[in-house]
């Protein structure tokens, strides 16, 4: 017997990453077609935690890169080599894009300052930082520049989930297209719970650079960023009070532990989950709050995202690498 369907209320639905990330990976297919050979860039992702979800994620990335015609080496080396192997292939023309998987030092302390991790996303070239977490993207991103280039023809590279999660919201039309680009969020207002250098934090400032009012939640402060700004509400502002006027909401807290209350979420609110715990009872969600949206996980949107970033670095700087530049070589 086929198992029953889950109720709904009225306009509720779940939103599947396939459907997003469907017409990026066919664009990709297509701009790999038109290369020498059919064959795209190459993308070597580095291992050097032994988690077993690290690893199970490179293969999942392997297998899409397969699909589309793409290239990925996967590079398993002991954490104390892991630099000199980054540095390695910074200038080895071959390689095209580099990603690490993390965490691999997480919050052990570091002689290179607060965390080890943010030094070593620091070491990839921009050339080839197929992530876009290293210093010249996440300046460029909270500066609000989009291009690598004066002449505004490059286009940046950003963070992988960060942006996964705005092309979510430009696929179920959530950014308003008939106004001009950097106010396509004007009016809106989000929530992001978690504030991580790698996904929280920039997703509020990509977000607030469209022109959307984001609350920040984090352990144990909430803020608001706006475009550039981050400003410090009244202390009697709750979560509960932000979430119940948000038209977003995005849950990354990695833990099976935090649990937001169903019944806090608008009628209408596009709700989507980037953490690889579920932060919200979907059940729930779906069942009790009318013409919600709701993507429980967006890995295959986030792996298009780093394979549409590895072509745009290969578009951009391919001379370049070809010539063994990167490294100590950096972009002005």
């Amino acid at each position: 017997m086929a198992a029953e369907a889950p109720a709904l209320a009225p306009g509720a639905r779940k939103v599947l990453a396939d459907e997003v990330a469907a017409p990026f990976r066919q664009e990709i297919r297509d701009a790999v077609a038109k290369m020498e050979g059919g064959v795209g860039p190459k993308l070597v992702g580095f291992l050097a935690n032994g988690d077993p979800a690290a690893k199970k994620y490179a293969e999942w990335t392997g297998k899409a890169f397969v699909a589309d015609n793409l290239r990925f080496e996967l590079r398993e080396v002991q954490e104390g080599n892991l630099e000199e192997e980054l540095e390695k292939a910074n200038k080895e023309p071959g390689v095209d894009g580099i990603m690490i998987y993390y965490p691999v030092f997480g919050q052990r302390p570091s002689f290179h300052g607060g965390s080890h991790d943010d030094y070593l996303r620091d070491t990839v070239s921009p050339f080839k930082d197929a992530e876009g977490l290293g210093h010249f993207y996440r300046r460029a991103l909270y500066k609000n520049r989009r291009t690598v280039d004066a002449e505004g023809q490059k286009k940046c590279c950003l963070p992988c989930t960060p942006l996964a999660v705005v092309k979510t919201l430009e696929h179920l039309k959530v950014y308003d297209h008939h106004l001009p680009l950097g106010e396509r969020m004007t009016g809106k207002t989000a929530v992001v719970v978690n504030r991580s250098e790698v996904v929280g934090r920039p997703i509020a400032a990509m977000l607030a650079n469209d022109g959307a009012k984001v609350w920040s939640v984090d352990i144990d402060s909430l803020y608001i960023f706006t475009r550039g700004k981050l400003v410090l509400p009244s202390t009697d502002t709750s979560v509960e009070a932000a979430v119940r006027e948000a038209d977003i909401v995005i849950l990354g807290v990695p833990s099976d532990k935090y649990k937001m209350n169903p019944s806090w979420i608008k009628e209408g609110a596009v709700v989507i989950n980037v953490a690889t715990s579920k932060n919200i009872d979907e059940k729930e969600l779906l069942a009790t709050r009318p013409n919600v949206r709701y993507m429980g996980q967006i890995g295959k949107v986030t792996v298009a995202m780093l394979e549409r970033n590895l072509l745009r670095l290969h578009e951009n700087f391919k001379d370049l690498v070809n010539q063994g530049k990167g490294g100590d070589y950096h972009l002005v």
